[in-house]
């Protein structure tokens, strides 16, 4: 057999044309291959063996089947370590360890968060003053009432409010909407100042409008402003200020910080889920409130999709602007509402953040889908430009 012309285990010979190059033999093409015209059939007796073309089944490559990612990583990462720490949760003294740790890691999120943003790109981006506008109202405004008229669906067990308008109060998110902004060929520019200037916001609008909602359960009271300041602000303003020493070092070594950001909410979820399981939080939720908050959380993100895309139809955006502040402005930041939950809210974090996390895992799948439909040439009716009216002939 010779060794020049095998091909998927040596079923074959190949000889030589009179060029030099390799030639197959004539004859019937062999079993279980696609030709231009038909797939010959195989004996009942013959296992078949087909090779996809490229980039025809479910976006493969490669001749590989890969079937679209249903769930993301990161999340499966946090639903591991939720399951950790209610099999395995720390207790006494390694749990004031976890708990001086989780502080310690929100600290140098924030720091890092300091560290990356460019003033200067902050500043030029203020000129997209409508878009930014409605992503702030989204975010602030018209999210908080949305969850006022959530929590007084008698289905929403009581439990599970709390965490509802604690989402509702969170900022929007910024590397998700930017990611999706750009598969979705909008505005990425505006996406990451509107991501930006929604987390500045949130630092002192979440945790005001968590305590004007919600009420005692949100620690705001001057020792609660004082940590809050101590682990949230303060760190980020360390890191703005430091920014013209450590930036480049902090944008070479991206990829090497990222997780670290990750690693530090991972930690964040586990304190936090372990003084909940420590209190016997987990007592109070069953299945079936479980179910309904899925269901409460799917009707609320719509309804915001639906008023945020018609509000920036009204102002007038263009396509990509749209797009990006339909994404950004629907959208809930995972990163931000979990440190400041666990400063806010304490043991019981761990139910507030439950909310937030089910919404995370819902964005993204929804947005995932939506993005790649408005990539395409009118993709969608709302955000897609009209077509001009063509001019009717005169009947004279």
């Amino acid at each position: 057999m010779s060794g020049a012309g095998q091909e998927n285990g040596g079923c074959a010979d190949v000889g030589r044309a009179d060029g030099g190059q390799l030639a197959a033999p004539p004859g019937p093409a062999p079993l279980g291959t696609v030709t231009d015209t038909a797939v010959r059939p195989d004996p009942p007796d013959r296992l078949k063996f087909v090779k996809f073309p490229r980039n025809r089944l479910f976006g493969i490559g490669k001749g590989r089947l890969r079937f679209p990612k249903a769930v993301d990583p990161y999340v499966a990462a946090l639903a591991g370590t939720v399951v950790l720490a209610c099999l395995l949760p720390a207790t006494g003294r390694a749990a004031d360890i976890a708990n001086i740790t989780s502080e310690l890691a929100i600290g140098l999120l924030f720091f890092l968060y300091g560290a990356r943003l460019s003033t200067r790109e902050t500043l030029a981006g203020l000129r997209h003053v409508r878009l930014h506008t409605l992503v702030l109202l989204s975010t602030f405004v018209l999210f908080p009432l949305l969850g006022l008229g959530a929590v007084m669906l008698p289905q929403l067990p009581a439990q599970l409010q709390a965490g509802v308008l604690f989402l509702c109060v969170v900022p929007s998110t910024v590397q998700s909407a930017v990611a999706l902004t750009a598969l979705a060929k909008g505005d990425v520019p505006a996406a990451i100042c509107a991501g930006t200037y929604s987390s500045l916001v949130g630092l002192a609008a979440t945790p005001l409008l968590a305590a004007w909602l919600i009420g005692s359960e949100a620690a705001l009271s001057m020792d609660g402003l004082l940590r809050l300041g101590a682990q949230l602000l303060a760190p980020f303003i360390a890191g703005q200020l430091l920014r013209r020493w450590i930036g480049g070092f902090v944008a070479r070594h991206k990829r090497v910080l990222g997780p670290v950001d990750r690693a530090s909410i991972l930690l964040v979820v586990y304190a936090a889920f372990s003084s909940g399981m420590n209190q016997g939080v987990w007592q109070q939720v069953t299945v079936a409130s479980l179910l309904v908050l899925v269901a409460v959380l799917t009707a609320l993100f719509f309804v915001a999709l639906g008023c945020t895309t018609a509000a920036a139809r009204l102002l007038g955006l263009d396509p990509p602007a749209r797009i990006a502040a339909v994404l950004c402005g629907s959208q809930k930041s995972l990163a931000s509402g979990l440190p400041m939950a666990a400063v806010l809210f304490g043991g019981q974090a761990a139910l507030i953040v439950l909310p937030l996390m089910a919404y995370h895992q819902l964005q993204l799948v929804i947005c995932a889908g939506l993005a790649r439909r408005w990539s395409r040439p009118s993709g969608h009716p709302v955000l897609s430009t009209p077509p001009p009216a063509r001019p009717r002939p005169d009947p004279t």
